[in-house]
């Protein structure tokens, strides 16, 4: 059902329409999760090694879905919080047949340049080939992946975050049985973890965008609907490419850590691999409400309600510290329990790699979450380039000190307390423009 953001006491309505965008995330991280934990429970450590391997490179074609996804549901956001609603279906089709043309250079691009990546990311021998399987196989879904993430970003940017969770809560759950079945049953190795995910993917896909096109049918409107406009996608392309440029840059930058990493071996980069998915748990979870922020913001500048947008910002940062406080409670305590889920207890190396690595960064988590709402409220208002400028210096200072820190300690704890000192100072620049570009800007002109 479609929501008006615009209306109603903005803590009430940001929450109920941010929890179940939180519940869609983490049935969506069960993807990457299912395929490590299997790999690491059934098929064994260099499995394991070799998925959190291809996931930093999964990361760039993720990033261009997020893109996609940010920049067609803002400008719907806009315009359904305007009411305008002809013009809203035109930046949708807009939105669709722009996506399609970009998956097939993405899938062209995907197919030659993999196998190149995987070796500048220092891949061990032993973990090459079923890499390189996993991330063929991963390619050929990307029609799913980029359709989903538009479909997902026209639900939310209408108000409506419970469908997205129901299709999420279904196909996750079918995911981790074909793993299993795939895995243990079939004996199709690190293949059928791959094909397990296409397979779910693809149907997620078809039965999102066929429910959007069926809800959009039914909002009326007077006239003919143009299927494709060139305004409206210059002014999606604004709100979208700097959002891909921030996601690949830091799927780069991740692959420039995972080189570091691997240097310490594949029994360091294995216990990195998993506790490195419970961590993106929770950062994938902030970033997803911060979306959710970006929908309020959008629909209440569309409809001229400055006022509202400073009263998203302090609802959501309630509600991710609500959040945080179990997730650090949990890691910091039970950790290893989480990362066993992976790997045997044999696997010493991999399980005190991953402990660390949840001992240093999970207190930080009240940190970057405070970033992340405060760049959902930057682009919600189109406030992009301070954005950027934000989340380079995030990107930047943790690479430079990953290899830095690692050199001067000689061992892997110094790439993981490059996180922390990122967070902290990619923070301060991200509240710093908000209380300028939103609060001074937008309370004036109201």
């Amino acid at each position: 059902m479609n929501k008006d953001m615009t209306q109603g006491e903005p803590r009430k309505v940001l929450w109920m329409f941010c929890l179940p965008m939180f519940g869609s995330i983490v049935f969506q991280q069960l993807y990457n999760i299912a395929d490590s934990l299997v790999a690491g429970r059934f098929i064994g450590e260099n499995a394991l090694a070799a998925v959190g391997n291809s996931y930093n490179i999964t990361l760039i074609f993720i990033a261009f879905a997020f893109g996609c996804n940010i920049g067609c549901s803002v400008m719907v956001s806009q315009l359904f919080g305007a009411k305008d609603y002809k013009t809203m279906k035109t930046a949708v089709y807009t939105a669709l047949i722009a996506s399609g043309i970009l998956c097939l250079v993405l899938m062209s691009a995907g197919l030659l340049s993999c196998d190149m990546l995987l070796r500048l990311m220092k891949t061990q021998s032993e973990i090459m080939a079923d890499s390189s399987l996993y991330l063929d196989i991963y390619i050929w879904g990307l029609p799913f992946l980029l359709f989903y993430n538009i479909a997902t970003g026209i639900f939310s940017a209408m108000g409506d975050s419970r469908t997205p969770f129901v299709f999420l809560a279904l196909s996750s759950s079918a995911n981790i049985g074909l793993d299993i079945v795939f895995v243990k049953c079939f004996g199709m190795g690190i293949a059928g973890v791959a094909w397990a995910t296409f397979m779910c993917q693809g149907v997620s896909c078809v039965l999102s965008l066929a429910l959007v096109l069926r809800r959009l049918s039914g909002i009326r409107t007077e006239g003919n609907v143009r299927i494709f406009s060139w305004r409206l996608l210059g002014k999606i392309a604004k709100i979208a490419i700097p959002s891909i440029l921030q996601q690949s840059f830091i799927s780069v930058g991740n692959m420039m850590i995972q080189g570091c990493i691997n240097s310490f071996g594949v029994s360091v980069a294995a216990g990195y691999s998993a506790a490195v998915k419970l961590n993106n748990l929770v950062i994938t979870s902030f970033t997803t409400i911060g979306n959710g922020i970006s929908n309020f913001a959008a629909q209440n500048l569309g409809a001229h309600k400055y006022e509202r947008i400073r009263a998203g910002f302090w609802a959501g940062l309630k509600l991710v510290w609500c959040l945080c406080v179990p997730f650090c409670v949990v890691y910091i305590l039970s950790g290893k329990y989480l990362l066993l889920l992976f790997m045997e207890e044999s696997s010493s190396v991999a399980l005190m790699t991953g402990r660390y690595f949840l001992w240093i960064v999970s207190p930080f988590y009240f940190v970057i979450s405070v970033k992340l709402v405060a760049d959902g409220i930057l682009r919600g208002v189109s406030a992009m380039r301070q954005f950027m400028i934000a989340t380079f210096t995030d990107l930047v200072l943790r690479v430079v000190l990953a290899f830095v820190l690692s050199s001067w300690s000689g061992s892997s704890l110094g790439i993981w307390c490059s996180w922390p000192i990122g967070w902290m100072i990619g923070m301060g620049i991200s509240v710093f423009f908000y209380r300028k570009e939103c609060q001074e800007e937008y309370m004036t002109q109201a």
